[in-house]
This record gives structure tokens, sequence and C-alpha cells, in this order.
């Protein structure tokens, strides 16, 4: 359950780094929602997002952008979430593990 909840506290606490970002048309308010496809992590978390100027940063080591073609990557503590976005909707897949057994999915959002 670690790597669905290492996930959401990705999405749930993005945040502006602390240079002037330039803004991009996937900045906004975002609702994730993460689903366990495989593995015993837990079966679906549903989340806020903020997107500013593109990035997406957090404490606990979370790193992650979103690419002017649409393409995001965001990782944390071991576990990896990537996919593709559109002005209005974005999906990908995830991967970590919890309890080190290895679980992974998909996440799916809609722009608010």
């Amino acid at each position: 359950m670690r790597s669905v909840r290492a996930i959401a506290l990705m999405f749930a606490f993005a945040s502006l780094s602390a240079a002037p970002a330039v803004a991009s048309e996937y900045d906004g308010n975002w609702n994730v929602t993460i689903y366990t496809k495989n593995g015993n992590c837990e079966p679906t978390l549903r989340v806020p997002v903020s997107i500013v100027g593109g990035k997406v940063a957090a404490q606990e080591g979370l790193s992650g952008s979103v690419n002017s073609s649409g393409i995001v990557k965001v990782s944390i503590n071991g576990a990896y979430a990537n996919g593709t976005m559109t002005a209005t909707s974005a999906s990908g897949k995830w991967n970590g593990a919890s309890g080190g057994i290895a679980c992974s999915g998909r996440w799916e959002a809609a722009k608010q």
C-alpha cells in the first residue's frame, strides 16, 4: 500500500518550485484516480493535483514534470509514474512496491 500512497503524495502535494516557471497548457487543478492492477497495494485512490509551470515538486524527494508535448514523469521514494496529458485529460502507468512486493497499475486525470 505504500506505493499507491507514495504516488498519491506525488500528486496531492504537487506545487511550484522556488524559481518562477513559464506557464504551461497543463497548469491547473486536476483530479487524479490511481488504480492498482497488480500487487497488494490499495486498489483505488483519488487525489487532487496542482501543476504550475509544467513542474511537479514536493517534499520527500518527489520530482517530476510535464514537457511541452504532454509527457509527464514523476518519481518519489522508488515509485514511478509516467503518461501523457492533453489540456483537459491525462493517463498513464505507475509502478513501485509495498512491503517489498511489486505493485503496478494505471492512473487517469481530468482537469477541473
